[in-house]
């Protein structure tokens, strides 16, 4: 597809026209993902800022008693971003950081560093079960910043500015669109937004020249740029050395995540849960993790005992006060 006008539109031109989705794989036993991209699927200067993305689509998980996820794993050199569309998910990290993700909400860890972190679905979802289905992005850090401090971002739902994007709905997580700025903190400038169309509609939008532009199709079909027909798991890369604006027709019921930034113009080292610049450094990301210098998780806290030791603080708290009615 050639750069080229729909109306009075300039429009910008995807480089890979369709990305479609590779097979899927278990992640731990929580997470059943397709890798719509990496450095290993699509040259990773086209991608950067942007390193991996994993789609879990939606599935459906029988109640259990004891929660699915991933355990102990350390992470240097980038971020890691869950979008959270249903289910629940629990996060804890040897930096301090964690919490519960819930529909809606988004978590945006910062590894620089190194952290060591899990991720399990919450008690609450093992318990009852249900749909579950989540996106988890890479962003690759500058190299100035690749081994800075640890940090953790939650990001509820109703932080996310929301508005009218032609017969759509934008919800934007980070950077600035149409007035608004995403409650997002982030490294090197990016705009990270999703569309939803309750009905039939068309929406265009234009982001800085000179950019990466991603487009994940989550649910439903569209058309883009008045030419090309994507589906479910498909992701379309945008030409960044053209420029114009992104259009999309797309029927009911349709959501799509879209992905803009700056690119890093860095050389881009990735070796599993380490993204580098240099070979070198992803070696020394291993010596530093087998050390322990990423830090370690603390061990979990049994039901039993968690109740038990609330118990006896709230004993302990008690001893010495009269009751109301003895005063």
């Amino acid at each position: 597809m050639v750069h080229g006008v729909v109306g009075k539109t300039t429009l910008l031109r995807p480089r890979i026209v369709l990305q479609r989705p590779r097979q899927q794989h278990w992640v731990g036993d929580g997470f059943r993902v397709s890798t719509v991209f990496s450095p290993h699927i699509i040259d990773a200067q086209l991608l950067s800022p942007f390193v991996l993305l994993d789609h879990a689509r939606p599935r459906h998980f029988e109640p259990a008693t004891q929660p699915r996820g991933v355990g102990e794993h350390p992470h240097r050199g980038f971020e890691t971003v869950t979008f959270a569309y249903q289910g629940e998910v629990e996060h804890r990290d040897s930096h301090g950081g964690g919490g519960t993700v819930s529909a809606g909400d988004v978590q945006w860890m910062t590894a620089a560093s190194g952290v060591v972190h899990e991720e399990f679905q919450s008690r609450a979802f093992t318990k009852t079960g249900g749909i579950f289905e989540m996106v988890q992005l890479w962003v690759n850090l500058p190299a100035k910043d690749k081994m800075g401090s640890p940090a953790y971002q939650r990001l509820p739902a109703e932080s996310f500015p929301s508005f009218e994007l032609g017969d759509a709905t934008a919800r934007l997580v980070a950077g600035e669109l149409h007035g608004k700025r995403g409650p997002a903190v982030t490294h090197s400038p990016m705009t990270v937004f999703d569309i939803e169309f309750a009905k039939v509609g068309e929406v265009s939008f234009q982001l800085a020249e000179q950019t990466t532009t991603l487009l994940l199709m989550l649910r439903g079909n569209a058309t883009v740029q008045g030419a090309q027909s994507i589906g479910i798991g498909e992701l379309v890369v945008f030409d960044r050395a053209s420029s114009g604006a992104v259009t999309l027709s797309a029927d009911a019921d349709t959501q799509v995540l879209v992905l803009n930034g700056q690119p890093l113009e860095e050389p881009v080292v990735a070796h599993g849960p380490f993204v580098m610049n240099t070979k070198e450094e992803i070696v020394q990301a291993i010596h530093d993790f087998q050390a322990g210098k990423m830090g370690r998780l603390a061990p979990k806290e049994s039901k039993e005992s968690k109740e038990s030791k609330e118990s006896k603080e709230s004993k302990e708290s008690n001893e010495g006060k009269e009751a109301p009615w003895e005063s």
